[in-house]
């Protein structure tokens, strides 16, 4: 993509210019703000996370694409680069076509910033500062490990969610743990590139960190994707790969693995607060790693088939993106763990499995673009790898390697490029770790113009999606924690594609007798789910009044 540079160094490379480094800085605070920020309102579970980590992202993704455009006069586009685009303009096309679109435009959005992010990021390496936005990306996942270890061992914070602990500033534990999973090859990374013995503690005391956070999670895709990247890591990197004939990486590798393995013993033996209802609950959750036949692997397996006759219900463009919950209620099956009808919200926001949410969502074709995209980095990335795995840029191929495989296998058992904070990481530090090809597939000369139009096209994007988390964290400030009807009514104002909001105002106006009040609301949730049964029993309870 675009080159953001100024003027030339003593050794006569190129060197990074004011807007390089403000569109670095723009994109490390969003490497922190995704882990970090959340907000105080209990009643909204996971938004409260989730929505204010989107508008860091779209922030940060748009600001730092806008300033590594505003100065381009080329792009150079590979073939990663063009099935992006595709699958991008794929995305778009389905989300006109869905349902309920306040869920299509949200959805819709992090994809977009997070290919804005893997864009910019892509220009940062070319500029000359990768190491920078890497060593902030390996800081914030030892972060998001860490606000997990506090919430494990009693710390209390009204950002921390208690029902699904250890998640720490994620609100989940299981999203902690994908975090925290995808994280391992950059820590890897960062101890095998570091320069000096002394600076490769430091990596390695993290290692420590993550693997606590890891065994803490009890998250059986986070065990799964790390098993996945290491054993990658044994075959590849080790084995026929360089790294065991050198001393040092060898040694550095062994370092690593032993803290990983050391902090998550510690988590085994040293007490925390959780309170799990098995005696064995960390022997258990190992147990039933690979078992489908029961629990939450058989219930996955039921939810999958019924969402593959979505899919070939609408097999070219989906739903929708986000609007798996919007369909799903036509496809349960008599006891679906995936579906409960006595509950107003009957199903989880999204399917278990980016993948099988892809074919559902966005249809075929943008799924076949985004595997392709895959693809080519990968192949890519193996073939660097394999002709130079003494050079930093073979070790740098090899954990993009590893990272796209921890991306597969927990996308196959959970969401992951459906939620924010992974998708910042991984197509930041996916864009940081490609290597644009010698021969583009595409270059196309940009004007000052030309540039300038798509500038704005990215700034206006940013505008709409931030300003839709924006109205939803509106929403959530306006309610507030005590449950009067006017603040509702105020929240819904400001959030008018709001579901939740819409039916508790609709039990709230109905309990009070005011079916006339109750009644507009109801209709309003029924229009933003069809197929859900809790508007039309609201609206059949007041019908019979």
């Amino acid at each position: 993509m675009a080159t953001v540079s100024g003027g030339t160094d003593l050794r006569g490379r190129s060197a990074p210019d004011r807007r390089a480094w403000l569109a670095l800085a723009l994109l490390q605070a969003g490497a922190l703000a995704t882990v970090l920020v959340a907000a105080p309102f209990p009643l909204f579970d996971l938004e409260r996370h989730a929505v204010p980590k989107e508008l860091a992202l779209h922030l940060a993704g748009a600001g730092a694409a806008a300033l590594c455009l505003a100065q381009a006069r080329r792009l150079s586009l590979s073939l990663a680069d063009a099935l992006l685009a595709l699958f991008l303009l794929l995305t778009a096309l389905s989300a006109l076509f869905a349902t309920n679109h306040w869920l299509a435009v949200r959805s819709l959005g992090i994809t977009v910033s997070g290919v804005l992010v893997f864009w910019a990021a892509r220009a940062l390496r070319q500029a000359g500062l990768a190491r920078h936005l890497l060593l902030t990306l390996a800081a914030g996942v030892v972060i998001a490990a860490v606000t997990a270890l506090l919430q494990a061992y009693g710390v209390e914070s009204s950002l921390f969610a208690e029902r699904r602990a250890p998640g720490g500033a994620f609100g989940n534990r299981n999203f902690m743990a994908h975090f925290v999973a995808l994280g391992l090859p950059v820590l890897l990374l960062a101890t095998l590139e570091s320069r000096r013995r002394r600076e490769a503690w430091l990596p390695v005391a993290g290692a420590a960190i993550l693997g606590a956070a890891l065994v803490l999670s009890r998250s059986r895709a986070a065990w799964l994707g790390a098993i996945a990247a290491f054993s990658i890591l044994a075959v590849e990197g080790l084995w026929f790969g360089y790294l065991w004939r050198d001393a040092i990486s060898r040694r550095r590798v062994l370092m690593f693995s032993l803290a990983l393995g050391v902090g998550g013993v510690l988590a085994l033996v040293v007490p925390n607060t959780l309170e799990w209802r098995s005696d064995s609950p960390y022997l258990d959750s190992l147990k039933d790693v690979a078992n489908y036949k029961e629990g939450s692997g058989a219930g996955r397996l039921v939810q999958y088939a019924n969402t593959l006759r979505m899919t070939a219900d609408h097999p070219l463009f989906g739903v929708g993106p986000g609007n798996w919950a919007v369909a799903y209620p036509r496809y349960t099956t008599p006891g679906d763990p995936a579906f409960d009808p006595n509950d107003f919200i009957p199903t989880n926001p999204w399917p278990s499995s980016d993948w099988v949410a892809s074919l559902a969502e966005r249809g075929s074709l943008a799924t076949l673009a985004l595997l392709g995209v895959a693809g080519a980095l990968v192949i890519g990335a193996w073939r660097r790898w394999r002709m130079a795995p003494e050079t930093t840029e073979g070790t740098e191929s090899l954990t993009l390697i590893l990272i796209v495989a921890i991306v597969a296998v927990v996308g196959s058992f959970d969401a992951v490029l459906l939620l924010p904070a992974p998708t910042f990481f991984v197509w930041a530090a996916v864009g940081l770790l490609a290597r644009a090809p010698r021969r583009p597939v595409l270059e196309l000369e940009l004007g000052r113009h030309r540039a300038g139009r798509l500038v704005a096209a990215v700034v206006a994007a940013g505008v709409v999606f931030s300003a839709r988390n924006a109205s939803q964290l509106g929403s959530m400030m306006a309610y507030g924690e005590r449950g009067r009807v006017a603040d509702m009514e105020r929240a819904a104002a400001i959030d008018p594609g709001n579901y939740r909001i819409r039916m508790l105002l609709g039990y709230a106006w109905r309990n009070r007798g005011r079916c006339d009040r109750a009644r507009p609301h109801a209709e309003q949730a029924r229009r933003l789910f069809p197929d859900h049964p809790a508007p039309k029993q609201l609206l059949a309870a007041c019908r019979r009044r």
